[in-house]
């Protein structure tokens, strides 16, 4: 056994020094050619495809995002009832889209809000909102409350 038969498991390879003479083939022009965009320093053309039309102008394109679309808000009165058990609203206030802002009980995002009719209310109550179900409206009528449509 001699010092240069030894196999070394982890052996390393070494990278290629560019631009150091003749004789590292990888001298003068480092392997870039001569000129041209390519050539200079910095220079990344990303997405070009020789000419060819790019991946990302060939899928067709995706998707529609509303800028005129509104947020609304929709509660059932099984939550409203919710709140009021909880004593997050209480019922002799008018409960209208501002105060369900200020209790935090709705993102403030929504600029409507619409009641729907899942569930009972078992007091009476006051709404004030830009829409609201025909059975929504007949439970809370039921129990004495009174409905406001606005429209905002």
């Amino acid at each position: 056994m001699e010092l240069n038969n030894l196999i070394t498991k982890n052996k390393k390879k070494l990278k290629k020094r560019l631009g150091r003479g003749i004789g590292s083939t990888k001298g003068k022009t480092s392997g870039r050619g001569h000129k041209g965009q390519k050539s200079r320093s910095g220079v990344a053309i990303k997405s070009f495809e020789g000419g060819q039309m790019p991946l990302y102008r060939r899928l067709p394109k995706r998707g529609f995002n509303n800028f005129k679309k509104t947020e609304i808000a929709e509660l059932n009165i099984s939550k409203i009832q919710y709140f009021l058990e909880k004593k997050k609203l209480t019922p002799g206030n008018k409960l209208n889209l501002d105060l369900l802002k200020k209790s935090n009980l709705i993102s403030k995002k929504y600029k409507k809000i619409k009641i729907l009719g899942t569930g009972d209310v078992k007091s009476k109550l006051d709404v004030e909102v830009n829409y609201i179900s025909k059975s929504a409206k007949e439970k809370i009528e039921k129990m004495g409350g009174k409905v406001l449509l606005i429209n905002k």
